[in-house]
């Protein structure tokens, strides 16, 4: 007796009417490592013109204060003063006038007393002539730059003495150039530990 049309049929290899088996198809561990060396060239280029994007962007936006001529005057004398003690000028921007401009001048200053002059939320240029110690006697009285750019300070205020700092280093004539993100590192210990590097 013939079965009912209804019926199951048992799946079988040679079965007619029955679809084909797909063969899954595994990547290999070989042909991904292939597929991943292929993209590695493009992630590099995309990654490339991103950073040039973002450079450019960030030069775009950098304001390059000059130095106000009586402060390039100052910096001069400065450099060439006959004291033996530690002095200091403080230097901040003029947002209106996008100068560098003088703040404070200071005499007879020590590193720590420095630190207190410093407002904790605004970037400062300092110009720092230390008396410096050294272990076998010697004394000399370096000319230290000192950009204080602390924690929490405005973005476009900080990118400003950013972008300012070189044109006044080089005005200044100095290469002993160092950098705080706080108030609190300029300490004589601190001070001395940089300048070890230059003696």
């Amino acid at each position: 007796m013939l079965p009912d049309s209804g019926a199951d049929w048992p799946e079988g290899r040679g079965q007619k009417g029955s679809p084909p088996r797909r063969r899954s198809r595994v990547c290999s561990p070989t042909r991904r490592r292939r597929a991943a060396a292929r993209r590695l060239p493009l992630l590099a280029r995309e990654r490339r013109r991103l950073r040039r994007l973002r450079a450019r962007k960030m030069s775009e936006s950098l304001v390059v204060c000059d130095v106000a001529e009586d402060l390039v005057e100052k910096l001069r004398k400065f450099r060439f003063r006959k004291e033996t003690n530690n002095a200091a000028i403080i230097m901040k921007i003029d947002k209106d006038k996008q100068l560098v401009v003088l703040d404070e001048e200071h005499e007879g200053i020590s590193p720590d007393e420095l630190k207190d002059e410093l407002p904790e939320r605004q970037p400062r240029f300092i110009v720092y002539s230390y008396k410096y110690q050294h272990d076998d006697g010697r004394v000399s009285y370096p000319l230290c730059f000192i950009f204080s750019s602390p924690v929490g300070c405005k973005p476009e205020q900080q990118m400003m003495y950013a972008g300012s700092k070189n044109k006044l280093v080089q005005t200044a004539e100095l290469t002993k150039v160092f950098e705080i993100r706080n108030t609190e590192d300029l300490t004589e210990e601190w001070l001395r530990e940089k300048l070890g590097f230059f003696h």
